[in-house]
């Protein structure tokens, strides 16, 4: 019963002054919208661009790197024992960049259960002939179902198909760069010219196109069996094991042990995207903290309308107390007043925030560079929501505590005697 009378008390405060109440309440939608507009577009840019890179890189990938040999000829020679070596031309050790016994540890990942997919790759350097011009690049043997099934591969093709690899022999998908390089379309026949001088002809069955303008300058696909031949290689030749597990985060501690296990390189894709991780959580921060700077600012203003309410209504609060109001139902009353102001304004500014937003996802991104993508990029992810109406109720609250404990210390005989 006295809560309703609290409750009815504080409705005629803010209805005294509705143009006041009004401009708080709107502080807070405006904060809120904000906060929820911010954070949904700018975690969505964050998800389109992981779609860019992090969706195309392996959560490990196990490949044998090329090492300087541990001890140089001239270190192995007695008789330049004891002398000081200043070595101008380092020689490799004797290690391939082929995976040993590639099929075993395939066999092997693929039991494990805490592995997703796997995905085989041969990586090779080639010179791309355009009459007497050269020009540097990569063909990357694929198994095109496998990559389109881990990497959405498929995704990224924007023109011809990705699949032919697998059908047409001696086929070739050039990135669009590249194929802008060569003035090339799908049909026509490329030269290709590996490191060892042998020239290889391969038909050009589509463009891949990532968003990455120097990936697609570079880069090309084949089938596993292209590259093999174009290298004159086995059929068990492969150069790197691209692995997605089922988590993510537990691609640092996997990737170690499969070092081990293995014996071979092994690198995680946090390490491998460690700069481009950190912008990402940079700029969600950024735009976690815009928005509760707007809300904190929003509780100035329910702050200073608060102390301006308690100023103009000394004489109500006097009465109150005069009449068996306590101190602290005179602080519930202004504290009601407060969170009813955070409540009704974070409500409406939910509802702006995901109308905006909506808006944006619906403005058209026609970029050249990121044909797969149609629109602006929008989160709708619920803990933002969650979020951003429970700041809105903890800053009014702390808006309106400092003026309604003032309100609570009011001695209605002083206030009165002062009349």
């Amino acid at each position: 019963m006295k809560f309703l009378l609290i409750a009815d008390i504080a409705k005629s405060l803010l209805l005294a002054r509705w143009k006041q109440t009004l401009v708080a309440a709107i502080g807070v939608t405006f904060s809120i919208t904000m906060f929820i507009t911010l954070l949904s577009f700018m975690t969505g840019l964050n998800d389109l661009l992981d779609g860019l890179i992090l969706n195309r890189t392996p959560h490990i990938r196990l490949y044998n790197e090329i090492k300087p040999a541990a001890r140089q000829p001239i270190q192995l020679s007695p008789d330049y024992k004891g002398s000081y070596h200043f070595i101008e031309s380092i020689k490799s050790g004797g290690s391939r960049q082929e995976i040993y016994d590639a099929a075993a540890i395939m066999r092997t990942l693929r039991k494990d259960e805490r592995v997703l997919g796997i995905a085989p790759k041969i990586t090779a350097q080639v010179f791309f002939n355009d009459g007497s011009i050269d020009i540097t690049g990569v063909v990357n043997g694929i198994d095109v179902v496998s990559e389109s099934a881990l990497f959405h591969f498929n995704d990224y093709i924007v023109a011809g198909s990705g699949t032919d690899i697998g059908k047409v022999t001696n086929s070739i998908v050039l990135g669009k760069g590249l194929a802008d390089k060569l003035l090339a379309t799908p049909g026509d026949v490329v030269q290709v010219t590996t490191a060892r001088g042998e020239r290889f002809p391969l038909r050009v069955v589509g463009f891949f196109q990532s968003g990455i303008q120097d990936f697609d300058k570079t880069q090309s696909y084949a089938s596993l069996g292209t590259v093999q031949k174009l290298l004159g290689k086995p059929g068990s030749y492969i150069t790197d094991i691209q692995v997605k597990l089922k988590d993510i985060k537990a691609a640092p501690a996997i990737a170690k042990e499969y070092a081990q296990l293995f014996q071979a390189d092994a690198e995680d894709i946090q390490t491998a995207n460690s700069q481009f991780e950190t912008g990402s959580s940079i700029r969600t921060l950024i735009s976690y903290a815009v928005g509760i700077t707007l809300l904190i600012v929003a509780g100035f203003g329910i702050y200073n309308i608060l102390n301006m309410m308690i100023y103009e209504k000394m004489d109500s609060i006097a009465i109150l107390k005069a009449t068996g109001f306590s101190g602290r139902d005179v602080k519930r009353i202004f504290l009601l007043i407060a969170i009813s102001i955070g409540f009704f304004g974070g409500l409406a500014g939910l509802l702006f925030g995901y109308i905006l937003s909506s808006i944006i996802d619906q403005i058209p991104f026609n970029t050249a560079a990121l044909p797969t993508i149609k629109t602006y990029p929008i989160n709708y992810k619920p803990v933002f929501y969650l979020i951003g109406s429970s700041f809105s109720l903890i800053t009014t609250y702390f808006a309106g505590w400092f003026p309604s404990r003032k309100a609570s210390k009011i001695d209605p005989v002083i206030i009165i005697r002062g009349k």
